[in-house]
Protein backbone atom coordinates (compact mmCIF):
# COMPACT_ATOMS: atom_id res chain seq x y z
CA UNK A 1 0.00 0.00 0.00
CA UNK A 2 1.27 3.29 -1.23
CA UNK A 3 1.47 6.46 1.35
CA UNK A 4 -0.30 9.86 1.26
CA UNK A 5 2.18 12.20 2.61
CA UNK A 6 0.90 16.04 3.05
CA UNK A 7 3.78 17.71 2.30
CA UNK A 8 2.79 21.22 3.58
CA UNK A 9 4.38 24.53 4.52
CA UNK A 10 2.46 26.49 7.39
CA UNK A 11 2.67 29.23 10.11
CA UNK A 12 3.94 28.49 13.80
CA UNK A 13 0.01 28.63 14.58
CA UNK A 14 -0.82 26.58 12.21
CA UNK A 15 -1.93 28.19 8.73
CA UNK A 16 -0.88 27.84 4.91
CA UNK A 17 -1.94 31.24 3.71
CA UNK A 18 -3.48 34.09 4.86
CA UNK A 19 -7.67 34.10 4.90
CA UNK A 20 -7.23 34.40 1.15
CA UNK A 21 -4.94 31.65 0.63
CA UNK A 22 -1.60 33.76 0.03
CA UNK A 23 1.55 32.60 1.66
CA UNK A 24 3.66 34.42 -0.15
CA UNK A 25 5.36 36.06 3.23
CA UNK A 26 6.79 32.57 3.95
CA UNK A 27 9.00 32.59 0.42
CA UNK A 28 11.54 34.80 2.67
CA UNK A 29 12.51 31.53 4.55
CA UNK A 30 13.56 29.60 1.66
CA UNK A 31 17.78 29.99 1.75
CA UNK A 32 20.42 28.22 0.15
CA UNK A 33 20.58 25.83 2.79
CA UNK A 34 16.76 25.17 3.05
CA UNK A 35 16.76 24.75 -0.94
CA UNK A 36 19.76 22.18 -0.33
CA UNK A 37 17.26 20.53 1.40
CA UNK A 38 14.38 20.48 -1.01
CA UNK A 39 17.05 19.30 -3.77
CA UNK A 40 18.47 16.29 -1.45
CA UNK A 41 15.50 15.16 0.39
CA UNK A 42 12.38 16.25 -1.79
CA UNK A 43 12.95 17.25 -5.09
CA UNK A 44 9.78 16.31 -6.73
CA UNK A 45 8.21 19.04 -4.88
CA UNK A 46 9.80 21.87 -6.41
CA UNK A 47 7.66 22.45 -9.72
CA UNK A 48 9.05 21.94 -13.21
CA UNK A 49 9.74 26.06 -13.93
CA UNK A 50 11.61 26.26 -10.53
CA UNK A 51 13.53 22.85 -10.95
CA UNK A 52 14.28 24.40 -13.82
CA UNK A 53 15.18 27.98 -12.35
CA UNK A 54 17.47 26.36 -9.98
CA UNK A 55 19.11 23.94 -12.40
CA UNK A 56 17.93 20.82 -11.08
CA UNK A 57 15.67 19.65 -13.72
CA UNK A 58 17.05 16.03 -13.76
CA UNK A 59 16.64 15.00 -9.95
CA UNK A 60 14.84 11.78 -9.65
CA UNK A 61 11.82 11.60 -7.77
CA UNK A 62 12.75 11.04 -3.97
CA UNK A 63 9.42 9.93 -2.52
CA UNK A 64 6.34 10.78 -4.43
CA UNK A 65 5.63 9.70 -8.20
CA UNK A 66 2.08 10.87 -8.20
CA UNK A 67 0.88 14.38 -6.83
CA UNK A 68 -2.86 15.42 -5.75
CA UNK A 69 -3.88 19.23 -5.48
CA UNK A 70 -7.09 21.21 -5.26
CA UNK A 71 -8.54 23.45 -8.05
CA UNK A 72 -7.27 26.51 -5.72
CA UNK A 73 -3.71 25.51 -5.96
CA UNK A 74 -4.01 24.34 -9.04
CA UNK A 75 -5.21 27.54 -10.18
CA UNK A 76 -1.66 29.13 -9.41
CA UNK A 77 0.29 27.83 -11.79
CA UNK A 78 -2.71 28.36 -14.47
CA UNK A 79 -2.88 31.36 -13.34
CA UNK A 80 0.93 32.27 -14.94
CA UNK A 81 0.11 29.97 -18.06
CA UNK A 82 1.70 26.77 -16.94
CA UNK A 83 -0.99 23.33 -17.39
CA UNK A 84 1.02 20.56 -15.78
CA UNK A 85 3.29 22.49 -12.99
CA UNK A 86 4.72 19.10 -11.74
CA UNK A 87 5.05 17.31 -15.17
CA UNK A 88 7.73 14.86 -13.41
CA UNK A 89 4.65 13.55 -11.75
CA UNK A 90 1.39 12.46 -12.38
CA UNK A 91 -0.85 15.04 -11.57
CA UNK A 92 -4.28 14.88 -9.95
CA UNK A 93 -6.36 18.16 -9.81
CA UNK A 94 -9.57 17.94 -7.45
CA UNK A 95 -12.04 19.89 -9.30
CA UNK A 96 -16.01 20.32 -9.75
CA UNK A 97 -15.25 23.46 -12.01
CA UNK A 98 -12.81 22.44 -14.46
CA UNK A 99 -14.45 20.00 -17.03
CA UNK A 100 -11.42 19.07 -19.04
CA UNK A 101 -8.46 19.35 -18.63
CA UNK A 102 -5.84 21.70 -20.05
CA UNK A 103 -2.95 19.34 -20.29
CA UNK A 104 -2.66 15.53 -20.81
CA UNK A 105 -0.27 14.84 -17.41
CA UNK A 106 -3.38 16.45 -15.41
CA UNK A 107 -5.78 13.92 -14.49
CA UNK A 108 -9.34 15.87 -13.16
CA UNK A 109 -11.15 13.92 -10.04
CA UNK A 110 -14.83 15.47 -10.21
CA UNK A 111 -16.46 13.05 -7.35
CA UNK A 112 -15.70 10.43 -5.55
CA UNK A 113 -12.11 11.91 -4.22
CA UNK A 114 -11.54 9.51 -1.48
CA UNK A 115 -12.21 6.68 -3.84
CA UNK A 116 -9.49 8.02 -5.97
CA UNK A 117 -7.06 8.38 -3.66
CA UNK A 118 -7.97 4.91 -2.07
CA UNK A 119 -7.29 3.53 -6.02
CA UNK A 120 -3.86 5.31 -6.00
CA UNK A 121 -2.47 4.58 -2.85
CA UNK A 122 -3.94 0.76 -3.63
CA UNK A 123 -1.23 0.92 -6.95
CA UNK A 124 2.03 -1.28 -6.80
CA UNK A 125 5.22 1.00 -6.21
CA UNK A 126 7.80 2.23 -3.89
CA UNK A 127 7.03 5.71 -4.19
CA UNK A 128 4.10 7.56 -2.59
CA UNK A 129 1.51 10.25 -3.32
CA UNK A 130 1.99 13.78 -2.36
CA UNK A 131 -0.51 15.80 -1.29
CA UNK A 132 0.29 18.91 -1.94
CA UNK A 133 -3.15 21.01 -0.96
CA UNK A 134 -5.07 22.70 -0.35
CA UNK A 135 -6.68 23.44 3.10
CA UNK A 136 -10.43 21.70 2.21
CA UNK A 137 -8.89 18.86 -0.30
CA UNK A 138 -6.22 17.81 2.83
CA UNK A 139 -10.06 18.25 5.55
CA UNK A 140 -11.54 16.18 2.86
CA UNK A 141 -8.77 13.46 2.85
CA UNK A 142 -7.90 13.35 6.82
CA UNK A 143 -8.70 9.87 7.09
CA UNK A 144 -6.32 8.72 4.29
CA UNK A 145 -3.21 10.78 5.31
CA UNK A 146 -0.50 8.64 6.45
CA UNK A 147 2.00 10.86 7.04
CA UNK A 148 3.08 14.77 7.43
CA UNK A 149 5.82 16.80 6.52
CA UNK A 150 4.96 20.20 8.16
CA UNK A 151 7.57 22.96 7.26
CA UNK A 152 6.64 25.41 9.79
CA UNK A 153 8.01 29.29 9.00
CA UNK A 154 8.40 31.48 12.29
CA UNK A 155 5.46 33.39 11.24
CA UNK A 156 2.62 33.68 13.35
CA UNK A 157 -0.45 34.64 11.13
CA UNK A 158 -3.28 34.52 13.59
CA UNK A 159 -6.16 33.51 11.21
CA UNK A 160 -6.16 32.34 7.83
CA UNK A 161 -6.01 29.27 6.16
CA UNK A 162 -6.25 26.62 8.42
CA UNK A 163 -3.58 22.92 7.36
CA UNK A 164 -6.95 20.70 7.79
CA UNK A 165 -10.02 22.89 6.63
CA UNK A 166 -12.26 20.17 8.39
CA UNK A 167 -14.80 19.46 11.21
CA UNK A 168 -13.30 18.79 14.68
CA UNK A 169 -12.08 15.26 14.45
CA UNK A 170 -8.82 14.21 17.15
CA UNK A 171 -6.30 12.19 14.93
CA UNK A 172 -3.16 10.80 16.54
CA UNK A 173 0.18 11.06 15.01
CA UNK A 174 3.48 10.09 15.80
CA UNK A 175 6.60 12.54 15.83
CA UNK A 176 9.53 10.29 13.41
CA UNK A 177 11.94 13.72 13.57
CA UNK A 178 12.79 17.09 13.35
CA UNK A 179 14.91 19.26 11.60
CA UNK A 180 15.64 22.63 12.40
CA UNK A 181 17.65 25.08 9.89
CA UNK A 182 19.46 28.06 11.39
CA UNK A 183 16.57 30.66 10.04
CA UNK A 184 14.25 29.35 12.10
CA UNK A 185 12.48 26.96 9.82
CA UNK A 186 11.51 23.07 11.29
CA UNK A 187 10.67 20.35 9.26
CA UNK A 188 8.67 17.63 11.27
CA UNK A 189 7.93 14.39 10.06
CA UNK A 190 4.97 12.64 11.50
CA UNK A 191 3.76 8.89 10.72
CA UNK A 192 -0.41 8.40 11.40
CA UNK A 193 -1.04 6.20 14.42
CA UNK A 194 -3.80 3.71 13.15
Amino acid sequence: MRKLTYFVACSIDGFIGDPNGDASSMYQFVTEEFLDFLKTEYPETVSVEGRNALNFHDAPNQRFDTVVQGRASYQLALDTGITSPYGHLREYVATRSLKESPDPNVHLISDDLVGAVRALKAEDGDLGIWLCGGSRLAGELLDEVDELVIKTYPQVYGTGMPMFGSDFAVTDFALDSVRAFDNGVLVRKYTRKR
